[in-house]
């Protein structure tokens, strides 16, 4: 009988599931960085319609996690489902590499990354929820380098993939351009697999219960079965924009219901986690407004108002492709993580750490003057093009706000969520936050650009009233985020109080049995 020795580290089991989250996020944001402008370069679509079809296809790829983390929970495993969710994502760019421009292809394709997505997403988050159950003090820490893993994979594709499609369009033609770099994506996720196949043992540990017992074939087939029928399901949604605002709504007002419905019958001691996870999760929405800008009204601003020579004292260093001023938002979130970690860790160590309310707080504070800079840039620019150091710093305080609000948004619901509860939580958090993503695809068609207008002196002023207006709703989040501050601090220092009066559960001699 083997013992469990602390067998496997923290850190070891926290790799395995880094490094497969790093690159399923390298396949995600290479195929992201292309698709707006795939949409509206390759297949004619307008700005407004291309925009609202990736918020669509955003608030499902943030959605379908609620049920993904259920599967993972009751059904077939956390493992299991998170490395079930890594093959089919690959098969979904896989899909993307077959050089079509038929839109109904496009929409399948998708559907089948919104299910991949979904069974992938909540369960690599509650492994390492599970991995630093117990350990507040590592928590935020982990969850922030966790953040960075999604960011590293991110930056590399979002700077290769354009490269890709342009480089190999100009050898041989267009079409293989753009599908040999969503090709790329599936490549990378093949790698990640690969590297999970020599690592899972690291994980034997950690997991839901239907990890440990053997796989229910049938159970396992119904799965599937569901997964095939959301492909299409979502395909026909993606299609139906009435149809996709309706979804939208109607799965707000079951979030809200659920959370409601968890409080009331939820334990006296859970009760003030959960109310305060509520609180949270609604500020998180407002932030994912702001974050849906990136892949719309800032892309598109990058191909019609920004210059792509980068020049430092007059002399020129190099020039971008659009589409690549998005790795802006990961590289800064990759060097501002350690920062972060550092801080957290020290102000920890001497009780000084803030709470995850105040962090929000000033997360939106960093948004709204990031912002602000793309609207005083524009006061710059010349013949309608905005310098693109302008780019590098409002993506920086953007970012900084980011890693502040939807990188502490997973610890939140580790810190605050009973862990019976952790893996549809999960879940609950990402379906709010596609909500709030279409919701952003919704607020950049403000700045949608008749394909008609070709004019960078006419395009400008638009994005900068778009872009203004966000600064000031910034502001107006952050005011709200300081005004809750006093029932955040009352509702986690009760919710601390119940944890610390709760008992612990009679300890099980086998949970101290690993498999051999």
């Amino acid at each position: 009988m083997a013992t469990q020795n602390p067998p496997v580290s923290q850190t070891r089991s926290f790799s395995t599931v880094f490094l497969i989250e790093m690159w399923e996020r390298f396949g995600f944001y290479g195929m992201q960085v292309l698709m707006v402008t795939y949409m509206v370069k390759k297949l004619g679509f307008a700005d407004s319609k291309s925009n609202l079809i990736w918020g669509a296809a955003a608030a499902l790829i943030y959605a379908t996690p609620a049920i993904g983390g259920w599967v993972g929970d009751k059904l077939i495993g956390t493992r299991r489902t998170m490395l079930l969710g890594a093959v089919v994502l690959a098969l979904g760019y896989a899909m993307l590499w077959i050089p079509t421009n038929n839109a109904y292809f496009l929409y399948v394709a998708l559907g089948v990354i919104i299910v991949g997505n979904g069974f992938f997403k909540p369960n690599a988050g509650n492994l390492v929820r599970k991995i630093y159950e117990g350990d507040d003090t590592k928590i935020d820490s982990a969850f922030t380098i966790y953040y960075m893993a999604v960011n590293i994979g991110s930056t590399i594709s979002m700077l290769l993939t354009p490269w890709i499609r342009d480089y190999v369009g100009a050898k041989y033609g267009d079409a293989w351009g753009w599908h040999t770099a969503f090709g790329v994506c599936a490549i990378g996720l093949v790698l990640g697999l690969i590297n999970y196949t020599l690592m899972h043992r690291t994980l034997a540990h950690v997991g839901s219960p239907a990890d440990d017992k053997s796989v229910d074939v049938k159970r396992l087939g119904m799965v599937l079965l569901a997964a095939l029928g959301m492909v299409f399901v979502s395909a026909f949604i993606l299609q139906n924009q009435t149809v996709a605002q309706w979804c939208v709504y109607a799965a707000g007002v079951v979030i809200l219901g659920i959370f409601v419905h968890l409080i009331r019958s939820s334990e006296l001691h859970e009760r003030a986690g959960l109310i305060a996870a509520l609180v949270l999760t609604a500020q998180t929405i407002f932030f994912f407004i702001f974050y849906q800008q990136m892949s719309t009204s800032l892309n598109l601003f990058a191909q019609r108002n920004v210059d792509l020579s980068f020049n430092l004292f007059g002399l020129h260093l190099f020039n971008w492709i659009p589409e690549q001023f998005q790795s802006l938002n990961a590289i800064w979130i990759v060097l501002l993580s350690p920062v972060l970690v550092f801080i957290y860790n020290t102000m920890g160590k001497v009780g000084k750490n803030p709470s995850v309310a105040a962090k929000f707080a000033w997360g939106f504070a960093a948004v709204a003057i990031g912002f602000f800079i793309y609207g005083v840039g524009a006061r710059f620019a010349v013949n309608g093009q905005v310098s693109s150091w302008i780019m590098v710093w409002g993506y920086g305080l953007y970012s900084l706000g980011e890693l502040l609000v939807s990188g502490l948004g997973l610890a939140m619901i580790a810190r605050y969520v009973p862990a019976r509860m952790g893996g549809f939580m999960m879940g609950a958090y990402y379906v709010a936050s596609g909500i709030s993503q279409y919701l952003g695809s919704v607020v950049a068609n403000f700045a949608s650009i008749p394909t008609d207008i070709k004019d960078p002196l006419v395009s400008l002023p638009v994005y900068t009233a778009l872009f203004n207006k966000l600064g000031f709703a910034g502001i107006a989040c952050t005011v709200i985020a300081l005004a809750m501050l006093p029932l955040m601090k009352k509702l986690s220092s009760s919710h601390s109080d119940s944890v610390a009066n709760t008992p612990l559960p009679p300890v099980r001699s086998e949970e101290f049995n690993t498999p051999s």
